[in-house]
């Protein structure tokens, strides 16, 4: 579990033990921290001790934030100051993180799997502005694709699976291909039967990865069915956005 180690105040941890049903509150917390770090038992031992039932969290969000501030409260009274619980803590400063680095183009043959995590990183942590322009892109010069998706027979979270990764595999090769992609043409998308034409392993791979998490949501997974589906067509229109590599003179 990745937790930032922060006491945020004594009103916003009495708010998250009391969601988690955790009868004790924070000044018995307190208590029971000082003497634990004098008799030198660890913190696992003592917060453990605080759940006499399962604690009860409406989301991992809210797990991280419990464990994190306990997990400060115990930092911040085990460097021996005087922590008055009453005071509102002190804000930490914010720092921006460093951009990360545009990944640069790639060869004819497609990107390595190198290359596929270094886009989705950037892809991820894109401004709205830069991702709002990616997907208008997309959607512009790819309605054709998305109607003949749209005849696919998906249900609704089943097209809208395929569609955002189709998505986003269009922004991944725009950023491989400076020149951009053509429209697909559903044709050339459906292969009318046939043997779909290979791309390259990390492009498959990255795509088969986001319809193994789409099986395993935990609010509305897609059915095996259903992921099958989608992974069939996905294949087709990944391998028609490949070969719609548009020409430095175009």
């Amino acid at each position: 579990m990745d937790l930032d180690r922060h006491f945020e105040g004594r009103a916003r941890l009495q708010a998250l033990l009391d969601q988690a049903g955790v009868l004790a509150d924070v000044d018995d917390i307190a208590q029971a921290f000082v003497k634990a770090q004098a008799d030198q038992v660890p913190h696992q031992v003592v917060i453990e001790a605080l759940f006499e039932d399962e604690p009860i969290f409406s989301s991992p969000k809210e797990a991280r934030a419990l464990y994190g501030n306990l997990l400060g409260l115990w930092d911040l009274l085990g460097t021996g100051a005087s922590v008055d619980l009453a005071r509102p803590p002190e804000k930490k400063p914010r720092v921006k993180a460093a951009p990360l680095p545009r990944p640069g183009a790639f060869g004819r043959d497609g990107p390595g799997p190198e290359w596929v995590e270094l886009a989705w990183r950037y892809f991820d942590d894109a401004p709205d502005k830069e991702r709002t322009r990616w997907l208008h892109a997309f959607e512009n010069r790819q309605d054709a694709l998305l109607s003949w998706l749209d005849e696919g027979g998906l249900t609704d979270a089943g097209f809208a699976t395929a569609r955002s990764l189709l998505f986003e595999l269009h922004a991944m090769l725009e950023l491989g291909w400076p020149a951009g992609l053509k429209s697909v043409d559903v044709v050339e998308a459906a292969f009318s039967g046939e043997a779909v034409p290979p791309v390259p392993p990390a492009l498959s791979a990255w795509a088969e990865e986001a319809i193994f998490e789409a099986e395993q949501d935990e609010e509305a997974p897609l059915t095996p069915d259903e992921a099958q589906r989608v992974r069939r067509l996905v294949d087709r229109a990944l391998a028609g956005l490949f070969r719609a590599r548009r020409s430095q003179k175009e």
